[in-house]
């Protein structure tokens, strides 16, 4: 996972046993993500890449049945509805079975998971399956944009290599005529010699970068030459005087 960009994970959970054990746990990975702890909707505004989400937050867990599905509508509901819109992947934990199909039947985006023995190693395990595809996803994105913008950048060059001749002639126009006038002294003033003198100079300068062009386009074109594979020079060694 990418340092200069690290993914975060947000917890939805008033249960401050269930979130020390999801953070504790993760800190045996290879990889940890940040953390941000939120007990309700309102939270939500922060960034983040992926949302696990507990249903504790209902008191689902001590009132099944009934209780758990009015529940949903309250806190769980909002916080669930405002991650749905925004469009992050989310991972629902819960130990009693109408919170979970009630979640499956009002958000059929999110992932359910059961609290059932050892839940955290499935929970973590799952987690970062998911945050390695957010991972790659981003790096795709990335990829593409550094793509356009190399494009970008060669259809420029290009355009600036097929106008580089018509500058260059420009320039010699520029140049020649500059220098013509100078070859008469008493014909200008001391300001405007001191000007032409200045065109003249301008013009060698820009002439200057055009030849840089020229050169750069020689060296890329040098480095762009497959190399010899190896012992392909032999013969012609051997035929040395």
């Amino acid at each position: 996972m990418s340092t200069m960009d690290p993914l975060t994970v947000l917890l939805v959970s008033d249960d401050e046993v269930l979130v020390r054990q999801l953070t504790d746990r993760w800190q045996e990975e290879r990889v940890v993500p940040a953390f941000v702890v939120a007990a309700d909707a309102d939270a939500l505004h922060s960034s983040f890449d992926l949302a696990l989400v507990s249903c504790a937050l209902t008191g689902a867990t001590t009132h099944p049945g009934a209780a758990a599905l009015a529940g949903l509508a309250g806190q769980v509901s909002a916080a669930l509805s405002a991650l749905d819109k925004a469009s992050r992947p989310t991972l629902v934990v819960a130990d009693c079975p109408d919170s979970r199909a009630a979640v499956r039947r009002q958000f059929p985006r999110a992932l359910v998971l059961s609290q059932h023995e050892g839940w955290p190693d499935t929970v973590v395990t799952i987690a970062t399956e998911v945050l390695r595809r957010v991972e790659a996803v981003r790096r795709a994105e990335r990829a593409e944009q550094l793509n356009l913008c190399l494009k970008r950048n060669a259809t420029l060059g290009q355009y600036v290599l097929d106008m580089r001749h018509s500058l260059n002639n420009a320039l010699t126009s520029v140049l020649g005529n500059a220098e013509l006038l100078l070859l008469e002294p008493g014909t200008f003033s001391a300001a405007a010699h001191s000007q032409l003198d200045t065109i003249r100079h301008m013009a060698l300068r820009m002439h200057e970068v055009l030849q840089r062009f020229s050169s750069l386009e020689k060296e890329l074109s040098f480095a762009e030459r497959p190399a010899l594979p190896e012992g392909s020079l032999r013969p012609f060694l051997a035929a040395a005087p």
